[in-house]
């Protein structure tokens, strides 16, 4: 499957673009990212961690890296939380390009529901 990074990232701000206006509006120092492949801490992150980050067949297709808000306090100051979204990973479960975009949809609003508090079983995909 070939989407080139440009029209990734592309499809991961449509994604970001069409959320619904009162859950963007709740989007506060959080970034979301592009990258590759997940790194080696991301792994050890995905293996020690009760919740299961993976959505496709093998494949860590997005993290969020961050304290959700529903556990955070505001006493001090934060770095911004980051949600990965994993280009590789997508396009290897991927069988087209309709498929790649529905995927890269669903892992952006995933990974959004953690930083919003929601465990994997909270959420329906």
């Amino acid at each position: 499957m070939a989407v080139n990074p440009a029209e990734f990232e592309r499809l991961v701000e449509e994604a970001l673009d069409s959320l619904p206006e009162r859950f963007a509006s709740l989007l506060d120092n959080v970034v979301v990212v592009v990258e590759e492949e997940p790194s080696a801490s991301d792994l050890d992150v995905l293996h020690d961690d009760a919740h299961d980050h993976d959505h496709g067949p093998g494949e860590l297709l997005g993290l969020y890296r961050g304290t959700p808000m529903t556990r955070r306090s505001y006493d001090s100051f934060r770095m911004p939380d980051q949600i990965a979204i994993f280009r590789g990973p997508i396009l290897r479960v991927s069988r087209s390009r309709d498929e790649a975009h529905r995927q890269i949809r669903e892992t952006v609003i995933h990974e959004l529901g953690h930083y919003f508090g929601l465990s994997d079983e909270e959420m329906v995909f």
